[in-house]
């Protein structure tokens, strides 16, 4: 695969260019790449709207972000 490195005027990439045919070949492998231009597909919204009536009946079990990340970061060690 030939590709294509877009830089800033510091240096770091910014963005990569990929032939025509391996972005066709990738989106027939991951069909769901074609939702990420337009809408989520229906198995992303009934996830999340599952989601969402799990913190309306309990929103206790809402935590903030950092607190997820730091989770995280803790597994990793």
């Amino acid at each position: 695969m030939s590709l294509q490195y877009i830089s800033d005027n510091l240096g770091q990439t910014t963005a990569v260019i990929i032939p025509i045919e391996e972005w066709n070949t990738i989106r027939e492998k991951h069909p769901d790449l074609d939702a990420i231009e337009g809408e989520l597909p229906q198995w992303q919204k009934k996830l999340i709207d599952s989601r969402l009536r799990i913190v309306e009946k309990s929103p206790e079990r809402l935590r903030p972000i950092e607190e997820l990340f730091d989770e995280l970061n803790r597994e990793d060690d």
